[in-house]
């Protein structure tokens, strides 16, 4: 069997936004593809509109969403009808049998059991191609290209059979007013009548009557104009078969999972693979290729197209800990594409990015895109002109006062005088303060590595800040006021207020780049362990805090039995890796296997909480190869124990076998690890 034919991209999909089993989309697209496409079965529940329990299907999506919470951006639904354009879903949807249905990352299949209709898609870079086979519906056929209720245009072609356009459709992140997302529909059968109908107040669908009830559809898109769009078109689908784009698509997936190969039980296979297309969906790219072969993206705040990669759809505060890890390993000539497109996003905007998708959104705390730059440079990824600039960039934007505007770090003068970011001043200040010091480290490692030692020793020392709101009496991380006073009324299971998506047990531990240190507040390894067997055993009690009500994470958190380890929210993984940290690995290896085993597989509800943008799925890998990122900005990876029978990486037409490299040892260099496999720039 094909690795490919081992994903099942509905994994984490059986969600709802009290109860996260995932909170993922059905995405069929390519790697980091601009463009994915899903099938939208219930539209009234917004974001979650996709279940893989409905039985409806009201079209195929393109779309850009990153999570439920973050929403959709320059989205288009198409819906081959007959005899009428219907645009309301509630009216238009048609049923279908689940077991004719074809979900994989290169394809998606449905028969449509309304309009007796096959319909089919393939994924390209930019766009699709869509079979659409209605030779058993005795009606008219009609294609529909609908909008949301967002500023659009749709204009028709019928001589050429191309429909085209443009939609304004936008989340909640700063964009220009009018930013707009180009596309084009080119048909291979005449357009023989055209029909339109309101969105809404802003937008009115297209449909087109055609003159075979058997036909096929190219589309593609563009954010930088309808010419480059007519260009992606040309350049990645005409003239193709949709057998040629399916193929294209499979083998782009089948190269880039086979590059890890292990021994495994069928379960862990399936849930390994389907953990690793998660992995390489996002980020997603931003940036398209020009006539003259040149990259261009287009910048979202003002609308200016600029030359230069550029990268969306990535929190920095989850993927940091494990996804950018992960692509050092299977995608090392992958990572300084990347990175130069969060650097060109530092260049157009003058600060680092925290959350994009596309522009900033400013979620979460801190400005880790730190830690992925200092984990590039520390494994020799990135080319000497992006280290220099990410060293330039990170240090400029560690002293960058916002003045309100939704980016870079909070506080920044109170944490440059106090040592720390105080609540009286800043919410969620120990998850700001912790990720600052983090970030400083990271800071550190960017000078070091571009020989300027004064300012890594400035960002090195700045690293220990955590120290100053460590509570000697409770064992936790407390706020103080910027006057230096704990905050009185100390609530240990109260979540929210001077914590993220979690409370004292969560986030007290967070200090990737000195547990040393950490473990020295406690009076050394045997008591800091024990902090750590107490917070296994504490019940998972919670209180909302500083919330207004229960978030999703809590309710996760009770749901399952590992105590105060909320191991379904980023700031739990790397808890229980924290006994092989300090040599107990047996400990780690057998909490990670029942977290493993309980928690995780490849069906519609295999994931304990969000799966975000790879974080989730790449925990999963590590924890199945048996050594984890215990710091990213440091080339050395903490042995937890394999739990796969062996792992074969193959890179670059060689291959080597990791599990070997990690028997008997507490931690792996990554040098050692990709020894004859690594890309080196």
């Amino acid at each position: 069997m094909k690795f490919v034919d081992l994903v099942n991209i509905k994994q984490g999909s059986d969600s709802c936004r009290r109860f996260s089993q995932g909170n993922t989309l059905p995405l069929v697209c390519l790697p980091n593809a601009m463009n994915m496409f899903a099938p939208q079965t219930d539209s009234t529940r917004g974001p979650w509109y996709y279940h893989p329990k409905d039985r409806s299907f009201e079209g195929v999506r393109l779309t850009h969403q990153p999570s439920p919470w973050a929403g959709d951006f320059s989205y288009l639904c198409f819906m081959p009808e007959a005899d009428e354009l219907i645009v309301d879903p509630a009216l238009r949807w048609s049923g279908f049998r689940p077991e004719n249905v074809t979900l994989k990352p290169y394809v998606m299949e449905y028969e449509l059991l309304r309009h007796k209709t096959h319909f089919k898609l393939a994924p390209t870079e930019t766009g699709a191609i869509m079979s659409v086979d209605a030779s058993k519906n005795s009606g008219r056929p009609l294609f529909a290209v609908i909008p949301f209720n967002y500023a659009t245009k749709i204009e028709v072609d019928k001589e050429n059979g191309t429909v085209f356009g443009y939609t304004c459709s936008y989340t909640e992140a700063p964009f220009k007013d009018d930013f707009k997302m180009y596309f084009t529909l080119k048909f291979d059968c005449d357009i023989e009548d055209v029909t339109t109908k309101a969105v809404g107040d802003k937008a009115a669908a297209t449909g087109v009557f055609l003159s075979k009830n058997t036909y096929t559809v190219r589309v593609a898109s563009s954010f930088i104009s309808l010419e480059q769009a007519q260009l992606n078109l040309e350049r990645e689908i005409d003239g193709k078969s949709f057998e040629e784009i399916e193929k294209q698509a499979e083998q782009q997936w089948e190269n880039l999972l086979s590059r890890l190969r292990i021994e495994a039980s069928e379960e862990m296979k399936r849930t390994t693979y389907t953990c690793l297309y998660r992995a390489f969906v996002y980020p997603n790219k931003f940036y398209e290729i020009a006539k003259d072969g040149k990259a261009y993206h287009v910048v979202p705040q003002t609308g200016e197209v600029k030359e230069g990669v550029a990268y969306t759809n990535n929190g920095f505060w989850d993927t940091y800990r494990t996804v950018y890890p992960l692509y050092s390993i299977l995608r090392p000539e992958f990572i300084n594409e990347m990175v130069e497109g969060y650097l060109n996003t530092y260049d157009d905007t003058g600060v680092l990015p925290r959350w994009l998708t596309p522009s900033e959104v400013n979620y979460m705390p801190g400005t880790l895109v730190e830690a992925v730059l200092a984990d590039a440079v520390c494994k020799n990824l990135l080319t000497e002109r992006n280290k220099q600039r990410a060293y330039e960039a990170t240090v400029k934007n560690s002293q960058w006062i916002s003045e309100g505007w939704r980016v870079g770090r909070k506080c920044v003068k109170e944490y440059e005088a106090l040592g720390y970011v105080p609540y009286d001043k800043c919410n969620e200040s120990i998850c700001e303060t912790l990720d600052c010091a983090y970030g400083d480290f990271c800071i550190s490692v960017l000078a070091e590595s571009c020989g300027d030692t004064a300012v890594a020793e400035k960002y090195f020392q700045r690293s220990k800040n955590y120290v100053n709101l460590f509570d000697k009496e409770s064992g936790f991380m407390r706020a103080k006021d910027s006057n230096g006073n704990f905050r009185a009324n100390f609530d240990c299971f109260a979540w929210g207020g001077d914590y993220t998506e979690g409370g004292a047990w969560q986030n007290s531990f967070a200090v990737p780049q000195d547990y040393i240190g950490l473990a020295a507040l406690y009076g050394g390894k045997d008591a800091f362990l024990k902090k750590i067997d107490e917070l296994f055993v504490t019940p998972p009690y919670y209180t909302v805090g500083g919330y207004p009500l229960e978030i999703h994470e809590m309710t996760e958190m009770a749901a399952v039995d590992f105590g105060q380890c909320a191991i379904s929210n980023q700031p739990s993984f790397h808890i229980p890796f924290l006994y092989a940290e300090f040599g107990e690995q047996e400990k780690s290896r057998a909490i990670v296997k029942k977290m493993v085993d309980e928690l995780f597989s490849y069906a519609d509800n295999g994931y304990p909480g969000d799966e975000d943008n790879g974080t989730m799925a790449c925990w999963y890998v590590f924890s199945v190869l048996g050594f984890y990122p215990m710091c990213p900005g440091k080339a050395k990876f903490t042995v937890s124990g394999a739990l796969v029978q062996s792992a074969t990486l193959c890179l670059n037409g060689m291959e080597t076998e990791l599990t070997s490299k990690i028997i008997g040892k507490d931690k792996v260099d990554y040098f050692e690890l990709m020894a004859d496999c690594r890309l080196c720039k």
